[in-house]
């Protein structure tokens, strides 16, 4: 069968500030997709990737008309969801015949919903991981047999919306087919954020699924797991690096691993090293890890395998705040990790988030502080955002209330805000946050030092870019905090 996956158009500008957007422009190969491709043309089906990333709708359009397929899988996120029932409306008008199914993020926590309000386009949800799902789903339409009993699929019937049961998380990682990256196109289109990567083209590589948190604000399909280890599954190492290999063999110079956290289990993420060392491969790479998961000597050990970069999360510098979130560790262990990085060569960076519930804006001002002082070689700076299926999004009356819709779900619009701040806070914290951090002169001066390539000249000035529109739009924090200190929303 002839299928088309497709990613709904989005363009930066919907996202970042327009003044800032250079400096965190990035497109991620979008690994789930690839999987579930991989999987589909193992079972035999052709399948051509659309990518809304670089096209506009029109232009998705044409392709659709151009490859006629039988099946569409959409994938959406909370922001790109309006975006998505719209593509698949769309698509409808030219092919009523089209079966039109929808996963990710977003239908994985809306499931039903999606066929419901402006989901009229819609055949079909896929309510979990979609790599079998999507496979028994398509064989099932070429049989002309109808989906009962396909598990992991939410299916229109006439009038009648049918919820199969879900199915199991796939246990056996190392049995998915190797992401099908050969449907990408150029392949140095997909790059991190300028600063988070040294070579290019960049390849995404997944290790594991999962993750041992339970975070406030973060969505897990397995998220009724028990906590620990036992909430990760994990690829063999023999296989991630039979994957790193190809990707390498194609091309590929560097390697992000996409993992929610690479040292869930610190025994393996030093095997890894070493085994990339034993190999002898030699390529950069970055992670994320958790700040209580990592040491010197786990850290040394990456960085001689190759690893340049690690993303730890901070989120807050006040221990009260990081208890709310549900993080599971302190400060401390922020400081030993980021320091700890440091002192091996590993640049870090460091997210945090404004909007906390019961954080006021002298805590947050604590954070600024904090992230100062901890000076990672990065850091950002984003508004705590409710994604449906968190546990954040089920309490939201407890902790506060939404301010926009879904197109605001981005990390940047202050869609969430707490009972202790008022939107304009959080927006006025963001500004200042980011103003105090990049323009020290001490960071300056490391950035400029720091420069050795013509990458590193386009990620300084495009930092600079965006460092000089917070500073004119200055005029923009006076009336925020204005507008704060007056308790407007």
């Amino acid at each position: 069968m002839k299928c088309a996956l497709i990613i709904p158009d989005w363009t930066p500008e919907q996202i970042f500030p327009a003044g800032t957007a250079g400096s965190q422009l990035n497109y991620w190969q979008p690994l789930g997709i690839l999987y579930v491709a991989a999987a589909l043309i193992k079972a035999g089906h052709e399948v051509r990737f659309i990518d809304g990333a670089f096209l506009t709708r029109d232009e998705i359009l044409d392709q659709v008309t151009d490859w006629k397929p039988a099946f569409a899988g959409i994938y959406a996120t909370t922001f790109g969801w309006p975006a998505a029932a719209a593509t698949a409306a769309a698509i409808k008008r030219l092919d009523a015949g089209v079966f039109i199914c929808v996963g990710g993020p977003y239908p994985i926590a809306a499931q039903e919903q999606c066929l419901q309000d402006d989901g009229t386009g819609i055949d079909a949800v896929v309510s979990g991981e979609g790599e079998k799902t999507a496979v028994e789903l398509v064989e099932r339409l070429c049989s002309g047999a109808g989906l009962d009993g396909v598990r992991g699929v939410i299916f229109r019937q006439g009038a009648r919306i049918v919820r199969n049961p879900p199915r199991p998380l796939i246990e056996d990682l190392d049995s998915l087919a190797i992401p099908a990256r050969q449907l990408l196109g150029e392949k140095s289109r997909y790059l991190p954020p300028p600063a988070m990567y040294r070579k290019q083209p960049v390849a995404v590589v997944m290790t594991s699924r999962g993750c041992d948190r339970h975070c406030l604000f973060c969505y897990q399909i397995d998220r009724h797991r028990e906590a620990g280890v036992k909430g990760v599954r994990f690829r063999a190492i023999n296989d991630v690096l039979d994957e790193v290999e190809m990707c390498l063999q194609q091309g590929y110079r560097e390697i992000k691993f996409i993992d929610d956290s690479f040292a869930a289990d610190y025994d393996r993420a030093l095997e890894m090293a070493r085994q990339i060392k034993a190999r002898g491969l030699e390529f950069p790479w970055f992670a994320s890890a958790c700040a209580n998961q990592v040491d010197k000597p786990l850290l040394r050990a990456m960085k001689d395998a190759g690893c340049w970069a690690i993303l730890i999360g901070a989120e807050s510098g006040v221990q009260r705040n990081l208890n709310t979130l549900r993080k599971g560790i302190t400060t401390d262990h922020i400081r030993r990790a980021v320091g700890a990085a440091k002192e091996v060569g590993i640049k870090v960076s460091t997210p945090f988030l404004f909007g906390i519930p019961g954080e006021t804006y002298d805590d947050a001002l604590q954070s600024i502080a904090f992230a100062i002082d901890l000076a990672p070689d990065l850091a950002s700076f984003h508004a705590l955002t409710p994604f449906p299926g968190t546990p954040l999004y089920e309490r939201l009356d407890d902790y506060g209330s939404l301010v926009g819709d879904l197109t605001d779900f981005t990390y940047q619009g202050a869609v969430f805000v707490p009972h202790t701040m008022s939107r304009g806070e959080i927006q006025a914290l963001r500004r200042l946050a980011y103003k105090r951090f990049y323009s020290r002169p001490s960071f300056l001066l490391k950035r400029l030092l720091a420069i050795r390539t013509v990458n590193d000249c386009k990620v300084a000035f495009g930092g600079l870019r965006s460092l000089l529109a917070l500073w004119t739009e200055g005029r923009l924090f006076q009336e925020a905090r204005r507008a704060a200190s007056l308790g407007t929303p």
